[in-house]
C-alpha cells in the first residue's frame, strides 16, 4: 500500500488545544495572587525562577535553569515544523505597594543606592509570568494538535534592561533552537480584555544618563564664596525641558525627564556637587543622537555659566534599544486575533514611549517580533474614566504604587492571546 503524502502548513485547531483552560484559571488566579505576594527584584528572582522551573518539567517541558542569572528557558519539541518563541519578564521595582489588595506585596529592601523602599510588581510582571505559565501548560496539554517547536523564556532583569542580553550573552540559543519569530505581551493600564498591537516601532528607546554637577560648598550664609550647585542643578533642570519643544521637529517624539537631583544635607550648608538622574525615550536613532547631544550641550554650558571649578560628569546608565515589530508578522498577528476576540477587541494603542528589552532576543536570533499591549484593568472603572475623561488621574499607570491588573479577564485573555499567536505560527500534526 502506497503512504499517503503528508499535507503540513494547516494551522493547528485553537479550540481544542484552549479547551482545557477555564479548569485551570482557579489555579492559574492562585500563581498570579502568590507573585504578586513575593515580588523580586532584578536578579534576584529566585524564588520565581524556582517556580518557573517546576511547572515547566512538570508540564514535559525541557528546562533551563540560570541563564543570565536567574533567567529560565524550556523547550517542547513536537515534531517538524516552525520554532516559536514565547517570552515573559520576571522582575518586581522598589516601590511600596498602595493598592490595599488582600495579597498585596509586603516585601521590603535596601537598594543600591542605600534606599529604604518596598518591592512590588508594579509593572505587571507577574501577570507576564503567569499568563506564559498558562499558555505553556495548555499548549503542552494540546500537543496533539499541532507540530513544531515551543520556547518559552522568563527573563530576569527587564526593569534594568539588561536581562535579555544577559541571557544572550550567556549562550541562550545554545541551549535552545533559534526560533523563527518571537512573541510576547506587556500588561497595560486599559480595561481587561482588550488587546493592542502596533506595527512598527512600537516602544521607545530608552537611555538613562546620571550626571554630576560640581560646585564648590560653604555657608548659606556666604553664598558669594562658592559656586552653588543646586542652582546650577535647577537652572539645568528647567533648560532641558526646553529640548523637546524647541530642538525636536514636530513630526518626531521623544520625552526627557529629569526623575532625580539630589543635593545637600542641611538648609544652610552650599554642597559640593548636585547629582541629576534624567531619563530619555526616543523612536528614532537620529532623533536619539540629537537630544543626547542637546543635553551634553547644555549640561556643560550651564556649568560654564555657573563658574564650576571642574566639568559636570555625566554617565549613561540603562539602554533600551526601541522595540520594532515586524509589520507583516504584526498583521498576520492582528488578524489571529481579531478572528478569536472580535476585531473590536484588538486595537492600536499607535506608538508607547514604555521601552522593553524584548527586541534584544529577536535581533540575536535574526528574527521578527510581535509584542503586543494587554489590557489589565478592571473594564467598568476603566470605561468610566474614560467617558469622564479622568484616565490619567483615575486609572494608575504601570510604575504606580497603585497598579494593580485585575486577575479577570486579564489573565485568560493573556493566555489566550499567547495561545492563539503560536499556533498562528505552529503547524497541524501530520495528516492525510
Amino acid at each position: 500500500m502506497t503512504t499517503p503524502p503528508v499535507v503540513r502548513g494547516t494551522v493547528p485547531d485553537v479550540d481544542t488545544v484552549l479547551a482545557p483552560l477555564p479548569g485551570l484559571l482557579p489555579g492559574l488566579r492562585e500563581t498570579y495572587e502568590d507573585l504578586h505576594r513575593h515580588p523580586e527584584l532584578s536578579y534576584q528572582e529566585t524564588r520565581t525562577a524556582s517556580l518557573v522551573a517546576e511547572r515547566l518539567a512538570a508540564a514535559g517541558y525541557v528546562v533551563h535553569s540560570g541563564v543570565g542569572g536567574t533567567g529560565v528557558a524550556g523547550v517542547l519539541g513536537n515534531g517538524d515544523g516552525p520554532c516559536v518563541l514565547l517570552r515573559a519578564d520576571m522582575d518586581a521595582l522598589p516601590v511600596t505597594e498602595e493598592t490595599g489588595l488582600p495579597y498585596a506585596s509586603t516585601v521590603r529592601t535596601t537598594t543600591a543606592e542605600g534606599v529604604e523602599s518596598g518591592v512590588m510588581h508594579a509593572c505587571g510582571h507577574d501577570v507576564h509570568v503567569t499568563a506564559l505559565l498558562g499558555a505553556a501548560d495548555v499548549l503542552a496539554r494540546g500537543r496533539t494538535a499541532w507540530s513544531g517547536t515551543l520556547v518559552v523564556v522568563f527573563q530576569p532583569a527587564e526593569e534594568l534592561g539588561t536581562g535579555a542580553q544577559a541571557m544572550v550573552d550567556d549562550g541562550l540559543y545554545d541551549l535552545v533552537p533559534r526560533p523563527d519569530i518571537v512573541l510576547g505581551q506587556h500588561v497595560a493600564p486599559v480595561a481587561a480584555g482588550l488587546l493592542g498591537l502596533h506595527a512598527g516601532p512600537a516602544f521607545a528607546g530608552a537611555d538613562v544618563l546620571d550626571i554630576r554637577l560640581i560646585g564648590r560648598g560653604g555657608h548659606g550664609s556666604r553664598p558669594e564664596a562658592t559656586v552653588d550647585p543646586v542652582v546650577m542643578a535647577a537652572s539645568t533642570v528647567l533648560k532641558l525641558q526646553t529640548i523637546v519643544s524647541r530642538e525636536v521637529a514636530a513630526g518626531d517624539a521623544a520625552v526627557v525627564t529629569v526623575g532625580r537631583l539630589q543635593a545637600g544635607t542641611k538648609d544652610n550648608i552650599i554642597p559640593d556637587e548636585a547629582s541629576l538622574g534624567v531619563n530619555v525615550r526616543s523612536f528614532d536613532e537620529a532623533v536619539r543622537s540629537r537630544v543626547l547631544g542637546a543635553i551634553e550641550r547644555i549640561v556643560h554650558a550651564e556649568a560654564v555659566a555657573a563658574g564650576a571649578p571642574e566639568p559636570p560628569r555625566i554617565t549613561p546608565g540603562e539602554s533600551f534599544p526601541p522595540l520594532v515589530n515586524d509589520p507583516a508578522e504584526t498583521e498576520r498577528t492582528r488578524a489571529a486575533l481579531a478572528a478569536r476576540f472580535g476585531a473590536e477587541r484588538v486595537i492600536d494603542p499607535g506608538a508607547v514611549s514604555g521601552s522593553e528589552d524584548v527586541s534584544v532576543l529577536a535581533t540575536a536570533a535574526g528574527v521578527p517580533l510581535v509584542y503586543w499591549l494587554l489590557g489589565g484593568w478592571d473594564p467598568a472603572a476603566f470605561f468610566a474614566a474614560e467617558q469622564a475623561g479622568t484616565t490619567d488621574r483615575d486609572i494608575p499607570s504601570n510604575h504606580s504604587p497603585r497598579f494593580g491588573p485585575v486577575a479577570h479577564p486579564t489573565l485568560e485573555t493573556g493566555v489566550t492571546a499567547l495561545v492563539v499567536a503560536a499556533l498562528d505560527r505552529l503547524e497541524a500534526p501530520a495528516g492525510l
